[in-house]
């Protein structure tokens, strides 16, 4: 029943170490990038999955880096 009391604290401690950890002036980037990165999944789930992502198999990758 302790930790939950004491939730709250332990989130302002997180956040206190990950502002000292990655600085506050790349914390705006950093919420961008994982912004975009969720809008990115969003749009991923919502493909009905008849469309086959545009990616290279790895047969395709192997064969065009090697020489």
């Amino acid at each position: 029943m302790g930790f939950w009391n004491n939730a709250a604290s332990h989130w302002w401690i997180i956040l206190i170490i990950v502002v000292l950890v990655f600085g506050a002036a790349k914390l705006p980037a950093l919420a961008r990038s994982i912004g975009q990165s969720v809008n990115i999944l969003k749009q991923e789930v919502k493909r009905d999955g008849s469309e086959p992502a545009a990616t290279e198999t790895d047969e395709q990758a192997s064969g065009s880096d090697r020489k």
